[in-house]
């Protein structure tokens, strides 16, 4: 009987991409119209900082689309066929924000006034368990927090399911605060603190060529079948309108991440926002979130307090969703999917709520725990990939429970 480790057969060569789609121009004109006159205006209404991280949103989410760049398809493929081509496009994106989050940091470079500071979070329970509830909700609700973001923008509506169950495990999570607020945890662990940020930064780089080497070994003894290279141009259109490879799409992000981190002090994230929309919806019927332990913290009084519109990850994220519905419309694949089974739904909805609650346990998502917490030299980044990574494995087992596929080695797309 195979199971999801069995070797893999040996596959033919995967074919040619196919020529994309013409452009959809009249959509691309809106979004088009739609992110300039928001970056306009987000910058006459907050200042230059809020629209310039307005407009690294609409790159990253051009990038994230353009390089179908994903945490929860790289893990999924890795784990179930031995396909290490995601993990080692993670890596190049982690030495890239790393090199230059760590020379930002370490020399004190900041725009509008900011000073770049690390993102150290505690280790403990809220880690190790948020983290693990993170890559079981990657699997069933079929993205991570960047993924949802660009799948949405791209046309994917039943990725709103997800989304939705995102908020849900957000609102849950600040609503129980007092439930995990006392969970055992120490403090964080700095690299810096011990070696230097260019000892921090070897270390990084080590690491991660370790895990490249790892990854190398792991697929050659795995030997999975190739994949199908989505639709892409040709030539310099491939640019604007074509899949760009995994590794110049890593490259990209992780140039994108450290500007962030110049322009606003602190590190990408994405997961407290979906918390903030959450309770400004709640406001919004009536109810009074503002009354929580979680939202009675100064920080999170004076973000619940402030316009959503002024909020550095707000912002990236709805210009991660805008710059991706301008990317697949250019490249002639937008398309809204409305077809939705009992099952998916169920799946992609409680996958977002375990999403939502594992982001709020641990601090922070695939971006601002994991890539931020590496790129940065924190330690709690390094634990909250390896329970990640096994907290996927399981999640794979639990999707065949909704009728959803799991790549098999004995899978044949040759």
């Amino acid at each position: 009987m195979s199971t999801l480790l069995d070797p893999a057969p040996t596959c033919a060569p995967p074919p040619p991409a196919k020529d994309a789609p013409p452009p959809q121009w009249r959509a691309t004109s809106v979004f088009g119209v739609l992110s300039m006159a928001l970056v306009v205006w987000v910058g006459t209404q907050h200042g230059a900082q809020k629209a310039v991280l307005l407009a690294l949103g609409l790159g990253l989410g051009l990038a994230l689309f353009h390089s179908r760049f994903g945490f929860t398809s790289s893990w999924r493929q890795l784990v179930a066929v031995g396909n290490g081509a995601g993990v080692r496009a993670h890596a190049l994106l982690l030495g890239t924000a790393a090199t230059l989050a760590m020379l930002l940091i370490g020399t004190g470079t900041g725009l509008f006034g900011t000073t770049p500071a690390p993102a150290v979070t505690p280790l403990g329970v809220p880690l190790v368990l948020g983290s693990f509830l993170f890559g079981i909700g990657m699997q069933l609700g079929g993205a991570c927090a960047s993924g949802t973001l660009f799948a949405v923008g791209s046309g994917q509506s039943s990725i709103l399911v997800t989304l939705a169950g995102f908020i849900t495990g957000s609102v849950l999570y600040t609503w129980q605060f007092d439930l995990v607020a006392d969970l055992p945890s120490l403090p964080g662990v700095q690299l810096a603190d011990h070696l230097g940020w260019f000892g921090a930064w070897l270390a990084t780089i080590a690491a991660l060529a370790l895990i490249v080497a790892g990854s190398l070994a792991w697929q050659r003894r795995r030997n999975p079948p190739p994949t199908e290279p989505p639709p892409t141009a040709r030539g310099l259109l491939r640019v604007v309108r074509g899949s760009w490879p995994m590794l110049v799409g890593a490259i990209v992000i992780g140039v994108l991440a450290a500007g962030v981190l110049l322009v606003s002090g602190g590190i990408w994230g994405i997961t407290s926002a979906f918390a903030l929309w959450g309770a400004k919806l709640l406001q919004l019927v009536g109810a009074h979130p503002e009354t929580w332990t979680f939202w009675q913290r100064p920080d999170q009084a004076a973000q619940l307090a402030g316009p959503v519109l002024a909020d550095k990850n707000s912002l990236t994220n709805i210009g991660i969703v805008l710059g991706a519905g301008l990317a697949a419309t250019v490249a002639g694949t937008y398309t809204l999917r409305h077809r939705f089974q009992a099952r998916t739904v169920a799946a992609a909805f409680l996958g977002g709520i375990l999403l939502g609650v594992g982001a709020r346990l641990a601090s922070g998502c695939n971006i601002g725990a994991y890539l931020g917490g590496i790129s940065t030299g924190s330690l709690s980044g390094w634990i909250w990939g390896a329970v990640a990574l096994a907290g996927t494995y399981v999640g794979l087992r639990l999707r065949p429970l909704f009728g959803l596929g799991v790549p098999r080695s004995t899978d044949s797309i040759c």
